[in-house]
């Protein structure tokens, strides 16, 4: 369950110095990553709950792979040592309850007393929601979009959300070079626009809706061997950028019986929120 060593730049699948770690559900695919070893262990049942760090979906991504359920906080809401802004801590499950029970012991008390997801109250009206398939900019597989919306439309029939109409589809900026130039020293000054105006279309996103629903990937999980030329940070490292608190939650199993995962997004600091919502599925 090693995170991925030195000399293994990018190859947060679970292949790292001291050998691959596998895929509870399947051996020869990777538990996503990189708090890969984290999620194995979770869905293996070695553990109940294991922490991760979230920087551009390294827990969303190995919940959604490993069919465990996955929360990043809001950036800057808990102690990262990244200096970027770009991580937050976050913490892999079995079930929600135990990532509610974590959120409960690690955010401020005064925070999260009688609000939604917690024993002092829930949301007084059901919450809304918009789904998104691909944010605008990537191009994800059907069978994971698929799963993901069967997965949102159940949280709707269970009275859990509101699904709103789509009414003009989310078009956020491709965060991937904003992200890199932020982690390598590139250009900050494209950095800087891509962030301004998705933050601007998030914005106003989150005022129409309580929530955003997305596939936690846009593929199912693949070999040891790596992704190739596609990301499967396409659509998770944008709300690192953004700083948005967000969950995956198991979403069902593709048709190689390996599971992928539904993403809820909240507005900052709504980590309660995502919890409750995510509460009233079966995980």
């Amino acid at each position: 369950t090693a995170v991925p060593g030195p000399g293994t730049a990018w190859q947060t699948w679970g292949l790292g110095r001291y050998g691959r770690t596998v895929n509870p559900w399947r051996y020869d695919r990777t538990p996503g990553g990189s708090s890969a070893g984290s999620a194995a262990a979770v869905a293996a049942g070695l553990v109940p709950l294991a922490t991760g760090s979230d920087g551009a979906g390294s827990v969303r991504i190995p919940a959604a792979w490993c069919g465990v359920v996955g929360l990043k906080a809001t950036n800057g809401r808990l102690p990262s040592a990244d200096r970027t802004g770009l991580a937050a801590p976050g913490v892999l499950t079995r079930c929600v309850a135990d990532a509610e029970a974590y959120w409960l012991v690690l955010a401020d008390p005064a925070e999260t007393a009688g609000t939604a997801g917690t024993p002092g109250g829930r949301e007084r009206r059901t919450p809304t929601a918009l789904w998104s398939a691909d944010l605008g900019f990537p191009d994800p597989d059907p069978e994971p979009v698929a799963l993901a919306r069967a997965a949102a439309r159940r949280l709707a029939d269970a009275g859990a959300i509101r699904l709103l109409p789509p009414g003009r589809p989310l078009r956020l900026e491709d965060p991937g070079p904003a992200w890199l130039a932020l982690r390598s020293g590139g250009d900050l000054g494209t950095a800087a626009r891509v962030r301004a105006v998705n933050d601007r279309r998030l914005g106003a996103l989150f005022r129409r809706a309580d929530l955003l629903l997305t596939p936690t990937t846009p593929c199912a999980a693949h070999g040891h061997d790596g992704p190739g030329d596609r990301y499967s940070t396409a659509l998770t490292w944008a709300f690192n950028l953004s700083g948005h608190p967000a969950l995956s939650l198991p979403a069902g199993l593709g048709r190689d019986g390996c599971p992928v995962g539904l993403q809820l997004v909240a507005a900052p600091g709504r980590e309660e929120l995502l919890l409750a919502v995510a509460g009233s599925a079966r995980c």
